[in-house]
């Protein structure tokens, strides 16, 4: 079975003030896939924490998928994308196109979006939004190329 784990960014969560929704829809997102989801974690809107987490999911625990849902905005404590480059070997600005394509029909803000994906070694990194409802919505429109991604990874 493929596995895959969920990261949300958010330094409120993270100290315990109000309840993470975004993880659970990224979840949610992993078991429609038909993946196991081996971790989730909530980290603060810190760099190194970011970091941190992505390269164990994917070195340490194997991950073929890792999904990030939060600080990909344009506030100053918004670093999820440059965590996520630090730690890619290759970018995938596919998925970063279709994601903000996909939440163009729900929100005028869709263009704020910093988003991105990239892979490391054979693992998928990809940045949702921190708005869950975005998740299902940006989710649908990745899934059928989702199959493929792995196939080509695991070459």
């Amino acid at each position: 079975m493929i596995r895959a784990a969920t990261l949300t960014v958010s330094t409120s969560k993270a100290a315990g003030d109000g309840t993470d929704e975004g993880g659970p829809a990224l979840a949610k997102f992993i078991a429609k896939l038909g993946l196991e989801l081996v971790a989730a974690e909530i980290v603060p809107d810190d760099r190194a924490a970011i970091e941190g987490r992505l390269i164990h999911f994917a070195d340490e625990l194997g991950c073929a998928l890792i999904l990030t849902t939060g600080g990909t905005g344009f506030s100053p404590d918004d670093v999820t994308p440059e965590a996520t480059r630090a730690v890619i070997d290759r970018e995938a600005p596919g998925i970063g196109e279709a994601m903000r394509i996909a939440s163009r029909p729900h929100t005028d803000k869709w263009m704020l979006s910093r988003g991105m994906a990239g892979i490391r070694g054979r693992t998928l990194i990809v940045n949702f939004p921190g708005n869950p409802p975005s998740i299902a919505q940006i989710g649908g429109e990745l899934a059928p190329a989702m199959g493929h991604a792995f196939e080509l990874l695991a070459r």
